[in-house]
């Protein structure tokens, strides 16, 4: 079986939960006996990355992918969509499966227009899947709603299609899916060997790891820790991340005295990370849109408990059991959010250690590779034609 996976990112060229799905996707793919083929832009100067049993092809030249304000930039996704279906129509016959990412959108046309007739099995991959307000905020009251009719569209003209959130499953048979969507058990890219070690460090340290874009609203963050340290005194924060609202979190921390409180020390090394999601108190994530949420299950993996955001677009809420292996806040208004990170703290040993049982009971069955050998399963066996 020879399987293709389209995404225009490459990790660790660029890093990111997508980048590192679609890569063990490839890979596990090519565990599965398949032969692979990476589609891509180019990320590199001269020879394509080396990947064990996988071919890294650029179809599309290198590109800035985002804008100033952190929004993805129309022209590289016109580029890379363009280049997808040139090599897909040269390579017409050569792909038994095809797994295209329907970030961005234009990637899933050019895919369904270049193998029509053809006897591939195209699924469009849906990271996450926008209700029509959230297109319209993000990109004006025109291009939002073309957007959402184009995303619609795909949706519909996809033979089968995947996600990874129940909330995403029924946001595509809303649109029309042909099929039932193929919903992903997990995400969890490995599963630690190692006893993390459940006794909480001191001082208690809340940490956010992520970018900083309006949609995380890390920007509430100061104001949430500055509550809980009048109920935890000693409390310190890390805000790992940048992103076009930086300067307005370091505004926050100013405004709120935390300059000795609240690191920025911006993007930090893998190893680093590591450290401080095993060491943190608790991860708190604000973000008010997620697909999935992979920090979720990472913090948890460490037997750090978390603390989210209750949110009409927020898929990673699905992954908290409250009380468990963390809470979520009703909002972010200081006394609400430091409420929630007050009660993962004040949990202490009990709670890490319930946090990391969470993770031991759920992750056999929740790891990328799984996702992605059931997908694959999914696309080889015989299944009846949809009928539209």
């Amino acid at each position: 079986m020879r399987v293709a996976v389209a995404f225009d990112c490459f990790y660790p060229l660029s890093t990111g939960g997508g980048e590192r799905q679609y890569r063990l996707f490839a890979e596990t793919f090519v565990g599965e006996g398949a032969q692979v083929d990476y589609l891509t832009r180019r990320q590199w100067s001269g020879p394509a990355p080396v990947l064990d049993g996988v071919d890294v092809v650029a179809v599309s030249g290198p590109s800035e992918l985002y804008d100033e304000h952190g929004g993805r930039r129309l022209l590289p996704a016109v580029r890379y969509a363009a280049g997808l279906f040139s090599h897909l129509v040269r390579a017409r016959r050569r792909y038994d499966v095809l797994v295209v990412s329907a970030l961005p959108v234009l990637n899933v046309f050019a895919a369904r227009l270049a193998l029509l007739g053809t006897r591939t099995r195209i699924c469009a991959d849906f990271l996450e899947v926008w209700r029509p307000e959230q297109w319209v905020e993000y990109s004006g009251p025109v291009v939002g709603r073309v957007a959402c009719a184009l995303q619609g569209l795909a949706v519909r003209v996809s033979p089968w299609v995947s996600c990874h959130s129940q909330m995403n499953a029924r946001r595509l048979v809303a649109a029309g899916a042909r099929r039932p969507p193929v919903v992903s058990p997990g995400l969890i890219h490995q599963v630690p060997e190692q006893d993390p070690g459940l006794e909480q460090r001191q001082p208690a340290t809340v940490l956010y790891v992520g970018r900083h874009i309006p949609d995380k609203q890390v920007e509430v963050l100061p104001a949430a820790v500055a509550w809980a340290r009048e109920r935890v005194p000693g409390l310190r924060a890390v805000v790992l991340g940048e992103g076009q609202t930086t300067t307005r979190v370091a505004a926050e921390v100013a405004r709120w005295g935390l300059q000795e409180v609240v690191d920025l020390p911006g993007f930090v090394s893998q190893e680093r990370l590591d450290a401080l999601l095993r060491d943190a108190a608790v991860l708190v994530n604000p973000s008010r849109r997620e697909g999935y949420g992979l920090v979720v299950v990472e913090a948890c993996a460490t037997g750090t408990p978390v603390v989210l955001v209750d949110g009409v677009d927020n898929a990673s809420v699905e992954l908290v059991e409250e009380g468990v292996n963390g809470f979520v806040a009703a909002g972010v208004e200081p006394e609400v959010l430091g409420a929630a990170i007050v009660a993962a703290v004040e949990g202490g040993t009990a709670l890490r250690a319930s946090t990391r049982a969470w993770f031991e009971a759920v992750a056999p069955q929740r790891t990328v590779r799984v996702a992605a050998t059931a997908l694959l399963d999914r696309l080889r066996a015989p299944e009846p034609a949809s009928g539209r």
